[in-house]
């Protein structure tokens, strides 16, 4: 059994957001397997249409329990009526709800009742290292991602099934399931191509061109992408050197293995050394210090920054109570002094700021004042 490290306080209602496939419902059915749950599968035909025809079924079967604690609404965004009975059912009775599903925007866009601050909101994403524990692997992680009924299956060739129905039919259905988009297949050929940009600044312009549709358009697609949790931006570093820097953000997918399908590229071994393993290294590294800021509930703010010389700081984390840390990604198991200049040539401009330079390389070491550790202590170092 997996621990996962988010934790759900239990005192509170609240909404559990992620992509499908991150563990959402085996970590509501841990959490509250006790009688005193009420569990409703929405993505279950049956109980969909029950509760569609009539919501007020949920009113009778939550009265019918006079022990009641929580109730759960897994993919409430299937009925986002529902919400109001929750809210009601909060402030009359004292029920507790957990509410989860793939994101709030189709909530958001249908005006549903979000409960008034009411509920609590958490975001849950693919496994980490942390909660792999011994059983991670970095080469399995850069090559598979870390999905959980992916990287729990041994069997490669179902891995790679997994990952192609996940990127090339689940996608595309779950957007025109929830009405997300009203053309699909511009849709569908950004799908195709965004998995070879991943962790490049965004040229909506190009991704018009490419799809046939307009730049407007294009960048809802993306928004659609982080609001739905399959990505996130990074945006540009926003303050004294925001002249001097492109200002569009990276976009960055949320799984390893859900990138090289979009990517068609899992036939094809990663080899350390070569440029897309760094890049696949940098994927992997950005993708922890998000899902485990998010679970410590750090108050920190990630960018880039590049100038128009084209100089580059692969990540900033600005740091709520402690300095900013500037980050320098390698995959090298062995940091030189080289490795470190760009990021060092930054200092002067930043002179409160931790500098790390982020790598394989086992042995901890300080090269022109930037601090070298192991992607495993490196994050400890980031994250406080």
């Amino acid at each position: 059994m997996i621990q996962r490290s988010l934790n759900l306080l239990k005192s509170h209602s609240f909404f559990l957001f992620g992509a499908r496939g991150t563990g959402k419902t085996n970590l509501i059915q841990r959490e509250f397997s006790g009688a005193k749950t009420l569990f409703i599968d929405l993505l279950n035909p049956d109980l969909f249409d029950r509760f569609n025809s009539n919501p007020n079924e949920l009113v009778a079967e939550i009265e019918s329990r006079s022990d009641l604690e929580w109730v759960i609404l897994d993919e409430v965004q299937k009925l986002p009526k529902l919400l109001d009975i929750a809210h009601q059912q909060i402030e009359a009775r004292g029920i507790k709800f957990g509410l989860t599903g793939s994101s709030a925007r189709k909530l958001k866009q249908g005006k549903a009742n979000l409960l008034g601050g009411r509920a609590y909101s958490y975001d849950l994403f693919p496994l980490t290292s942390i909660e792999l524990g011994e059983a991670f692997d970095l080469e399995q992680a850069l090559t598979w991602g870390t999905l959980p009924a992916v990287i729990l299956d041994q069997e490669l060739e179902a891995r790679k099934l997994a990952l192609q129905t996940y990127a090339r039919t689940y996608l595309r259905e779950e957007i025109q399931i929830e009405q997300l988009v009203r053309n699909i297949d511009p849709f569908r050929r950004l799908l195709e191509i965004v998995g070879g940009s991943n962790g490049q600044i965004l040229n909506y312009s190009k991704f018009a061109r490419d799809t046939g549709t307009s730049d407007r358009t294009v960048q809802n697609y993306f928004q659609i992408l982080a609001d739905t949790l399959i990505g996130f931006f990074l945006e540009p570093y926003h303050t004294s050197l925001r002249k001097q820097q492109r200002q569009a953000p990276k976009f960055y997918l949320f799984d390893r293995g859900v990138q090289r399908a979009l990517a068609r590229s899992l036939n094809v071994p990663l080899q350390a050394g070569t440029y897309e393993y760094g890049r696949a290294f940098e994927h992997f590294v950005i993708l922890e210090l998000h899902r485990l800021a998010s679970y410590a509930r750090n108050d920190f703010s990630f960018s880039y920054l590049r100038t128009k010389d084209d100089a580059e700081i692969d990540l900033i984390v600005e740091r709520s109570g402690m300095p900013t840390a500037l980050v320098e990604i390698k995959s090298t198991t062995r940091v030189v002094s080289q490795d470190v200049t760009g990021l060092a040539n930054f200092l002067p401009v930043f002179p409160k700021a931790n500098a790390y330079c982020i790598s394989n390389d086992p042995r901890a070491k300080s090269l022109n004042s930037v601090e070298c550790l192991h992607w495993r202590e490196g994050l400890k170092a980031i994250l406080g």
